[in-house]
C-alpha cells in the first residue's frame, strides 16, 4: 500500500489493526510526508520522533480544547493518582465530579461515567429502548460518528459483520430538514425509540429562513426566542414519545460551558460528552433525566433491570480529577469565547487571503467561529479529497498538522500569524494545480475517508 511509507508505519500496521486504535489516527487519513508516528506535545505544538515540530490542529481528534500537557491539569491527575486511581468502592472525586456535571449541564439529573464517546452514545440508545420499548433509532446523517457498536456501524457503508436484523432498525435523517424526519416519524412512530443528532457540526441549527451559521466570533442568533430546527425535534419527540438524544461529543466545552443544548436553547432527555470534558484525559458520560437513568439503577424493586454501563475504569480518578480541573480552567480563563475570537480571526483573514487569490470559490473556511471547517473544492467547484490531500500536504510542508481545525487556548497570535502564512503559501500551490491539475503536485497516496467499503 502507498501509504506504508516507514518503519513506523509498518510496524503499527504489523501489532496493531489499522495501524492505530482509532481508524481517524490511521495512515491513509493523512498525506504521505505527514509524521508517522509522535513522541509528544506541549501547548498547541506536536513532536515527531525526531523532535521536530508542528504547529497542531488536530489537538487530539479536538479532545483537547486547552492544551497539550497543561500543568494544572496534569497536576490535578496525578494527585488523583497519589490517591489510588481506582479504587474497590465509588471515590470522592467521582461523586464530586457527578456532583459538578449534573450542576453544569441543566438536563442533567444524573450521569454515568466512561472512557469513550462510543460505550456512553450506546449506552444512551439502550436507555431509550428500554424506555418506550421500541427498537428503531433515527440518527442525523450529516453528523459522521456515532459509535463504533452495531446500531450505527450497520447503518454506514462498512457493515460487514453487522446482521441485517440490526441494520434495519437505524434510520438515517438530515440535518435541518424538518419535513424529512417528520415524514420518518410518521411512518416509523409506533415503532421509534430515540432521535439522535448532534446539535451542530458544519452548520447551526435551522431558525426561521435562514441557514448555515453566521460565522461571527459568538453566535448573534436568537434560538431562545425563535423556533428552530432542534426546537421542532424536541417537540417532535414529546409528542411522539421518543427520546431525545444530543451527542454534545465535540460540541461540548467548546460552544457553552453549559453545553450547545444551553446555547441553542433546548431540552434534551439524554445527552452525551466526551473529548474535550477533560483536555485530552480519557472520560466520556452519558447523563439526562432521572425517570431514564434511574433504569440503570439497583433500588427500583417492582422494575427490571436494564444493565447499563459497567466499566472497571470509567470512573478513574485521574480522569475526573482531570475534568474538574479543566471545568475550573475554562470558567477562569474565559476558554471558550477565546477559542471562539480566534476561530472568527482564523477564518476571515484566511478567506480574505482565498479571495485575494482569485481562489474564494475552491478554497474557503465556514461555520461555526468555534470550530470552523475548512473545503477543498476542484474545477468543477465540487469537494476533492485530491485537492484536500494536497492543502494538507502543503501546510506540513510549513510545519503546520492541519487535518481539520480544532482550536485550543494555547493557539495565540504568534500561532495565527503562523497559519495565515502556511496557508497563503500552501494556495499558491492549490492555485496552480487549478490550473496544471493535483495530481502534479501531490508526492504519494490521496486521503481516504473512515467510512469506505473496500481498503
Amino acid at each position: 500500500m502507498k501509504f506504508i511509507k516507514n518503519k513506523y508505519t509498518k510496524a503499527l500496521l504489523k501489532v496493531i489493526p489499522g495501524g492505530a486504535h482509532t481508524y481517524s489516527r490511521g495512515a491513509d487519513q493523512y498525506p504521505f510526508n505527514a509524521p508517522s508516528i509522535l513522541s509528544g506535545g506541549k501547548g498547541s505544538y506536536i513532536f515527531d520522533q525526531n523532535n521536530k515540530i508542528y504547529l497542531d490542529y488536530g489537538m487530539g481528534l479536538r479532545s483537547v480544547n486547552i492544551g497539550y500537557s497543561e500543568k494544572e491539569i496534569n497536576n490535578a491527575a496525578i494527585k488523583q493518582i497519589n490517591n489510588g486511581n481506582n479504587l474497590t468502592r465509588p471515590s470522592l472525586i467521582e461523586l464530586k465530579a457527578a456532583n459538578l456535571l449534573t450542576k453544569i449541564i441543566k438536563s442533567a439529573d444524573m450521569v454515568k461515567f466512561t472512557k469513550n464517546g462510543s460505550t456512553a452514545v450506546t449506552a444512551a440508545v439502550k436507555l431509550a429502548r428500554a424506555y418506550t420499548g421500541k427498537n428503531i433509532v433515527l440518527r442525523c446523517l450529516d453528523h459522521p460518528f456515532f459509535s463504533y457498536d452495531d446500531w450505527f456501524i450497520g447503518s454506514t457503508v462498512v457493515d460487514r459483520g453487522i446482521p441485517k436484523a440490526v441494520s434495519k432498525m437505524t434510520i438515517n435523517f438530515k440535518y435541518n430538514d424538518i419535513l424529512g424526519l417528520k415524514k420518518l416519524v410518521k411512518k416509523y412512530h409506533k415503532k421509534i425509540s430515540c432521535i439522535i443528532l448532534e446539535p451542530a457540526a458544519t452548520e447551526c441549527p435551522k431558525i426561521n429562513n435562514l441557514r448555515g451559521c453566521c460565522e461571527k466570533d459568538r453566535c448573534t442568533r436568537d434560538y431562545k426566542n425563535n423556533k428552530h430546527f432542534l426546537k421542532e425535534v424536541e417537540k417532535i419527540c414529546k409528542e411522539n414519545n421518543i427520546v431525545f438524544i444530543l451527542d454534545e461529543m465535540i460540541t461540548g466545552f467548546r460552544w457553552h460551558l453549559f453545553g450547545a443544548q444551553h446555547l441553542y436553547n433546548v431540552n434534551p432527555d439524554l445527552s452525551t460528552f466526551g473529548k474535550a470534558m477533560a483536555n485530552g484525559f480519557s472520560v466520556a458520560c452519558v447523563c439526562g433525566k432521572r425517570d431514564i437513568m434511574e433504569l440503570g439503577s439497583i433500588t427500583n424493586a417492582n422494575q427490571e433491570r436494564v444493565f447499563l454501563l459497567s466499566t472497571t475504569h470509567g470512573a478513574e480518578m485521574s480522569s475526573l480529577g482531570a475534568f474538574i480541573q479543566t471545568v475550573n480552567f475554562i470558567k477562569k480563563n474565559e476558554v471558550i469565547k477565546k477559542n471562539w475570537n480566534y476561530g472568527y480571526e482564523l477564518m476571515s483573514k484566511t478567506n480574505q487571503i482565498s479571495n485575494d487569490m482569485g481562489l474564494g470559490d475552491y478554497f474557503f473556511i465556514s461555520g461555526p467561529a468555534g470550530s470552523p471547517i475548512y473545503s477543498c473544492l476542484d474545477n468543477n467547484k465540487r469537494p476533492s479529497l485530491e485537492f484536500r490531500t494536497l492543502f494538507m500536504q502543503e501546510m506540513i510542508k510549513n510545519n503546520v498538522f492541519m487535518p481539520w481545525i480544532a482550536i485550543s487556548y494555547r493557539h495565540g497570535d504568534k500561532e495565527l500569524q503562523k497559519t495565515l502564512k502556511a496557508i497563503e503559501n500552501s494556495l499558491k500551490i492549490y492555485k496552480k494545480a487549478l490550473l496544471d491539475g493535483p495530481k502534479k503536485f501531490i508526492i504519494g497516496h490521496i486521503i481516504k475517508p473512515v467510512f469506505r467499503k473496500f481498503n
